[in-house]
């Protein structure tokens, strides 16, 4: 709230720019802005596929042509814009981008936009003003985690689950005014307790600082990315307490995209090539190599967590596994819930 108080001080001088396109329309609002992007016929079906940052469009006209008119309506506190201050101007900036493929494969399209306000008296740029430059780009962070529907369209109506289906736990980090960070879920374990106890008999789904242990022996995998700030975990429902309940605990982190190694990845294990993936970007892969070994942590990076991300403790459930070849499998604990 902080980081926007100045928009109701003084709104003159405002003004949108962007790469010269005439498809794209851009009005910059008193904390807000409003993109109207004229798109081909053929984007038309893949319009899921534009983003404002890590922001879906918000409506999509289809017109008589086939072509489509999509509207982009949101805050600048969201879609991860990032803010500049300077001695006259504070600027938010941010790209429209088209990505027909996953996250880890380059955008189809990428267009510049940012709205300019005049700099009001008392905001200081964070140059002048060491102390508080840190926490002027931080911003907050709010974590998430849920339980999917099969369509992965919205959070699941049930906690019930059968043994051997998939559950699509998604996780989220609403970064706010922070500058952009991707999403990493380092270390989750299943228990029967919502709380971890040091003698809790765990089942283990990712550990060695991102390696997804499950995926060696069931067929649980990381789908692909479409937003640095989420990521979705499709996890087959093992035989752990089955017909009791079961909770999800996972250890988040929200994570500079650049800084990735060893110690901070996302990885899973490909059968068909019999070896460790990274998900974010498969060229570079080697960093998932001590998936088999052991992935140690550097005394460093208990210093560099404060410049590079945050962790957040999240635990999902309770989620009920049912065995269908169970006659007396009860389904009377089913329950709608959120994490």
């Amino acid at each position: 709230m902080v980081a926007l108080l100045y928009l109701g001080v003084i709104l003159s001088a405002v003004y949108a720019t962007a790469v010269a396109n005439s498809d794209i329309k851009v009005d910059c609002g008193k904390d807000s802005i409003r993109i109207k992007w004229k798109i081909s016929a053929e984007m038309v079906p893949k319009a899921g596929r534009l983003f404002l940052g890590t922001c879906m469009a918000t409506t999509l006209n289809v017109l008589p042509s086939g072509e489509g008119e999509v509207y982009f309506n949101q805050k600048l506190s969201h879609c991860q814009f990032q803010k500049l201050i300077t001695r006259k101007h504070v600027t938010f900036t941010n790209e429209l981008t088209y990505r027909p493929e996953p996250r880890s494969k380059p955008a189809a399209f990428v267009h510049a936009v940012e709205c300019v306000y005049l700099r009001p008296p008392g905001i200081i740029p964070p140059s002048q003003n060491p102390g508080a430059g840190v926490s002027e780009g931080r911003g907050g962070l709010v974590f998430h985690m849920a339980l999917l529907n099969a369509e992965l369209s919205s959070v699941a109506k049930s906690n019930v689950v059968t043994l051997g289906s998939f559950l699509p736990i998604w996780a989220v980090v609403e970064q706010k005014s922070h500058q952009p960070l991707l999403l990493l879920m380092e270390e989750c374990v299943a228990t029967s307790t919502p709380e971890l106890h040091p003698g809790s008999v765990v089942h283990p789904i990712i550990g060695n600082k991102g390696c997804l242990l499950e995926s060696m022996t069931e067929n649980s995998l990381f789908l692909p990315r479409y937003q640095s700030s989420a990521v979705t975990l499709l996890l087959q429902a093992f035989q752990l307490g089955v017909g009791e309940e079961v909770y999800i605990h996972c250890k988040l982190v929200a994570w500079d995209p650049e800084a990735l190694d060893e110690t901070k990845k996302a990885c899973h294990y490909k059968k068909e090539s019999m070896r460790w993936e990274l998900l974010d970007d498969p060229s570079n892969s080697s960093i998932c190599s001590c998936c088999d070994s052991t992935c140690a942590s550097r005394s460093k990076r208990r210093v560099e967590l404060e410049n590079h991300g945050f962790s957040h403790f999240s635990v999902l459930g309770p989620l009920i596994i049912m065995d269908p070849s169970d006659p007396t499998a009860n389904m009377s604990k089913e329950t709608n819930f959120a994490a």
